[in-house]
């Protein structure tokens, strides 16, 4: 049987307010385990790294509480590096906010070219100065990039800076109508790949296979998938309650399980859960569990 390991980050250093450092319990409540395990993974369940219960931080309130991100994202790299070095096949990465998929990427550096496909409804290119609401959820991409401005610390959490090119990055299910003019010049300023969200509710596997092709000179794929992109009216899961737009789950689902299936995919984070935007019953959450079971199932 194929082999996948778990990794914890519960943290929500980089968010808003707390929540998503549930994330990761929740998920395993939930039954998330037993549904990888009846799709045919064998489940190597490493624990979490050390967590963080999101606070305010006067003394950097534009970047809040980014040595706390850059540490979890170390730890996560570290345990990615574990993971693959055991020969474990891929990893699972079960965030936390949108900086944990920091060490995700950082922990495949040395494994050749790494490539992203970042499924987000957001961009994650901001930078300090340019919000002003200091919450590093959507400063995440930003620092793999080591775009001008960053916060050393965060940009530095990986054993290069940058991790990443503009090159080797796929946003997929990005709105550009929620992103602000900063990262619309960095995505052009970049070059980086845009299959919209447009395009992702139209052709979720279609749209998949257009960010796996911009991706084709990459050795091994990183998959960050952010909750939001999924219509928060339809299946509450995600941190941001805005309503605004986004993709039914079986559409997000059905994009994962494309860029999965590719041999290259090494990781896939999990990101912004709010185990209690849900219903109280924990059905919400049980159906992103035995979704993503179904479409990151290995190949038979």
């Amino acid at each position: 049987m194929s082999r996948l390991a778990l990794v914890g980050a519960p943290s929500s250093a980089g968010a808003y307010a707390p929540g998503q450092e549930q994330a990761p319990a929740a998920l395993r409540e939930a039954g998330l385990v037993g549904f990888l395990e009846s799709a045919g993974w064998t489940v190597d369940d490493r624990g979490d790294v050390p967590g963080f219960r999101w606070v305010p931080d006067m003394e950097d309130p534009r970047a809040a509480n980014a040595g706390v991100a850059a540490r979890v994202a170390g730890d996560v790299a570290e345990a990615v590096r574990e993971v693959l070095g055991d020969g474990a096949g891929r990893a699972l990465v079960l965030g936390g906010d949108c900086t944990v998929g920091i060490g995700a990427v950082a922990g495949l550096v040395g494994r050749g070219r790494v490539g992203l496909v970042y499924v987000d409804l957001h961009a994650d290119l901001n930078v300090p100065s340019s919000t002003g609401d200091g919450t590093l959820d959507w400063m995440g991409l930003a620092h793999m990039l080591a775009v001008d401005g960053c916060r050393p610390v965060l940009a530095d959490a990986g054993l290069r800076t940058p991790l990443l090119t503009g090159a080797d990055v796929a946003l997929l299910g990005f709105d550009q109508h929620q992103a602000t003019s900063f990262e619309l010049a960095a995505i052009a300023d970049h070059g980086l790949a845009v299959v919209d969200v447009g395009a992702l509710a139209a052709d979720p596997a279609g749209a998949a296979r257009r960010a796996l092709g911009a991706l084709e000179g990459c050795d091994v794929l990183a998959l960050h998938f952010d909750v939001d992109v999924v219509d928060f009216l339809s299946a509450p899961l995600s941190e941001n309650v805005e309503r605004d737009g986004g993709v039914p789950l079986d559409a997000a689902l059905a994009a994962l399980g494309t860029v999965a299936a590719d041999p290259r995919c090494a990781t896939i984070t999990v990101t912004e859960v709010n185990p209690d935007h849900g219903a109280a019953d924990g059905s919400t959450l049980r159906a992103l569990a035995t979704g993503l079971a179904g479409a990151l199932a290995p190949a038979r």
